[in-house]
């Protein structure tokens, strides 16, 4: 066994194991059954399987009850950590993909006309294994690519297949996600993220974050506890977003300034002595340097540039000293500095700096770096990898600070463009809608010689390729076991919840099995998803059956312990106030202020995005359950001020155009004072430009289409919100 391995007494005890079976999954369902039995249509044959939501990349855990093979009733499972019981509205609504009239049904090929035709899998995987061997032949393996939405299977199974082709290439949609954000931080603290404690802290500041949006159960639920334990909760956000529910502060500021906040307090702090001084005397390095750097970045100078009064900025830093250390700034996600603006990555850099000033590391109410679970080595010859490719990850030199385990798809893109790379594949991935400008992406891969998309349904992607393989959806198959951290660290698993349901569809590890065997390095996938499973279980003391029994087990051996010495995993072991490699790549080596790179013009406003409670980006909007939310409530709608909406002449609900440069575009607006002045928010999920989703079709406007093609120097992610636009009523 691994480290990681668990004891029999803690496989029962610790995650409520066996015992969680009984109550939730299988035991008690006969008095479950009793209590809601004017509920089921009838007396036929009722299973309940645990199983991992796909609506987001939380893949929270629950319980699926099936009568006589129809999906009748989801509840969260009270064991896994996401869930805590619960799931959210999307996660109800996805579950319908599995019934959706706009499934993938069979492979399709473009013909010469450009009209997609069904062909046989055996005609799809030969022609694309002749196509690949042609490219290798001519340009080598590193001319091929993958994009991918990162799920359990699909991580493994495709990224395999790239390396035993032997290309170093493959990417995840970090670029327009999360790219910054990770990369920021680990040159700041040697690890990609970190847990704010907010149901413990006395002080918690969201930078254009909402729990209440980009739903996990059980952080909501968190974030509850903490209002009602009397946590200081601020909303920084140009946006007031729905978690501000829970807040005890609101405060607007100017889209892309985060950074010059986060200075300013940080500012504060050392100017006033408010820090922990010895903290960071015995666990950072270049704090002189840093501090030095970011002298003249006071309040009253932040207050010019991010809109915040300067006793604000001050208020909220003297706040932060006497909260400390059971205070923080949480670690946000794609809003705010995942892959935003041209400072993103520093900005991530700025805020696990500021925390680090508070000592509040592995403290309670603090920021902690939680424990980690993994399955340990395989012992098994069929499980080795395949020998590693020859060549670099695409974007490695002009990125060099892009986290290695994603890479800037978006440099993928433009490489599809300029002709180095000739072949893409692309796994629950939505690339051309989702990562940058639409049509930007559409040219750049339709000069690829060969793409394949592997989905559920039609996409804008998938429009665009040459290939379209038909994925089952995620209830009609069973995935490799997710590892998780968190105070408790835990394994879950993805078991198959219905039989298939339209027969010439394949999980993905069956498609890039039988991909690899075209293409002639079948021999590093001799092996079945459920052996690969039970040996990666096998390394924690677990098997496939006894896992699919509870559907998540914990692992309490390895719990986090608050006040646990962080382990820094950067070059210099510590807490890096400067960085050497942010030196090298052409930045300064301490964070300091960088100004967006989008300023808006006369009569133009800046433009952000972010989700709400219902969707989840474009993956979420051809569901018609959720669909019908969004229309009933005018979810879709741009936001503007109402002191804006009033210079403009413009009411709620008043048909308006939408446009700058790259796109515009009509749709009745909301006239709220939940956005800043000077800011226009559009959802992310709408404006689909795919015919075959007959319920998002045309419904909404895309927010891509209004972002130029550009990527942020260094970390190389997409800056999704370096955008303006104009706005004018129809007719106007």
């Amino acid at each position: 066994m691994s480290e990681n391995a668990i004891t029999r007494r803690s496989f029962l005890a610790g995650s409520a194991g066996v015992a969680a079976a009984a109550a939730v999954g299988f035991t008690s369902f006969g008095a479950w059954q009793q209590a809601h039995a004017d509920e089921e249509a009838g007396e036929g044959r009722t299973e309940a399987v645990h199983t991992l939501c796909n609506a987001c990349s939380s893949k929270c855990g629950y319980t699926a009850y099936v009568v006589d093979g129809k999906l009748t009733k989801l509840i969260g499972d009270p064991q896994n950590p996401n869930a805590s019981g619960h799931l959210c509205a999307r996660g109800y609504g996805y579950s319908q993909i599995a019934y959706s009239k706009d499934r993938l049904t069979d492979p399709l090929k473009k013909n010469a006309q450009g009209v997609f035709e069904a062909i046989s899998w055996d005609q799809a995987y030969a022609e694309i294994a002749e196509k690949v061997r042609a490219i290798i032949e001519e340009d080598g393996p590193d001319a091929l690519a993958l994009v991918q939405d990162p799920r359990p299977s699909g991580s493994y199974y495709a990224k395999r297949f790239m390396t035993a082709l032997g290309s170093p290439n493959s990417y995840t949609h970090g670029a327009a996600c999360n790219l910054s954000k990770v990369s920021g931080i680990t040159q700041a603290i040697g690890a990609g993220d970190w847990v704010s404690d907010v149901e413990n802290s006395k002080m918690t500041m969201f930078i254009g974050r909402s729990y209440c949006d980009g739903i996990r159960p059980s952080q909501v639920a968190a974030l509850e506890r903490g209002f009602e334990n009397g946590a200081y909760t601020v909303m920084v956000d140009p946006r007031c977003n729905n978690s501000t529910v829970f807040a005890s502060e609101w405060v607007p500021i100017t889209p892309g300034t985060d950074l010059a906040l986060v200075l300013a307090m940080s500012n504060v702090l050392i100017k006033n002595n408010l820090y922990d001084a010895d903290f960071v005397a015995a666990n950072g390095v270049g704090f002189d340097e840093w501090a030095a750097a970011i002298a003249e970045c006071t309040p009253a100078w932040a207050e010019e540039i991010t809109g915040i009064p300067a006793n604000t900025i001050e208020r909220l830093a003297a706040q932060f000293a006497e909260a400390a250390p059971a205070a923080s700034i949480e670690p946000s996600w794609r809003g705010a500095y995942g892959c935003a603006y041209a400072n993103s990555g520093e900005t991530a850099r700025a805020v696990a700096l500021f925390n680090t000033l508070l000592g509040c590391w592995n403290q309670p109410g603090g920021a902690l770096l939680t424990s980690s679970a993994a399955a340990g080595k395989l012992d098994d010859p069929r499980f080795a990898a395949p020998p590693k490719p020859e060549g670099t990850l695409l974007g490695t030199k002009e990125y060099p600070l892009a986290a290695a385990s994603m890479g800037s798809a978006v440099f993928a893109g433009e490489m599809a463009k300029a002709g180095v790379l000739k072949g893409m594949f692309f796994y629950n991935s939505n690339m051309a809608a989702g990562y940058s400008n639409p049509a930007y992406l559409a040219d750049a891969l339709s000069q690829l010689e060969l793409m394949v998309v592997c989905d559920v349904q039609m996409s804008e992607t998938a429009l665009l390729a040459d290939y379209v393989l038909p994925e089952t959806s995620y209830l009609e198959r069973a995935e490799l076991p997710e590892f998780g951290g968190g105070k408790v660290p835990y394994v879950a698993m993805r078991s198959q919840v219905l039989d298939v349901i339209h027969p010439n569809t394949k999980s993905c590890d069956q498609i890039f099995t039988e991909l690899a065997q075209a293409c002639g390095v079948g021999e590093y996938f001799d092996f079945t998803q459920e052996e690969l499973a039970n040996a990666q279980l096998k390394t924690v003391g677990l098997d496939v059956d006894s896992l699919r029994l509870v559907g998540t087990v914990q692992f309490p051996e390895k719990a986090f312990v608050y006040g646990t010495a962080p382990k820094w995993n950067t070059p210099t072991k510590k807490v890096q106030f400067t960085s050497e490699a942010c030196a090298k790549a052409g930045l300064s080596a301490c964070p300091v202020w960088v100004a967006p790179q989008t300023v808006p013009e006369d009569g133009a406003f800046r433009l952000v995005g972010g989700k709400e409670a219902i969707m989840t980006h474009t993956q979420t909007a051809n569901i018609p359950e959720l669909m019908n939310i969004a229309e009933q409530y005018g979810l879709d709608r741009p936001w503007i001020s109402a002191a804006d909406a009033k210079a403009l002449g413009i009411e709620d609900n008043d048909e308006c155009v939408v446009e700058n440069e790259q796109h515009s575009g009509t749709s009745k607006v909301r006239v709220t004072e939940r956005i800043s002045p000077g800011v226009v928010y559009i959802p992310s999920h709408f404006g689909c430009t795919v015919p075959e989703q007959h319920t998002a079709y045309g419904f909404g406007l895309r927010i891509m289409d209004y972002v130029p093609f550009h990527i942020e120097p260094a970390y190389g992610s997409a800056m999704t919100q370096e955008a303006t636009v104009k706005i004018k009523k129809v007719g106007a």
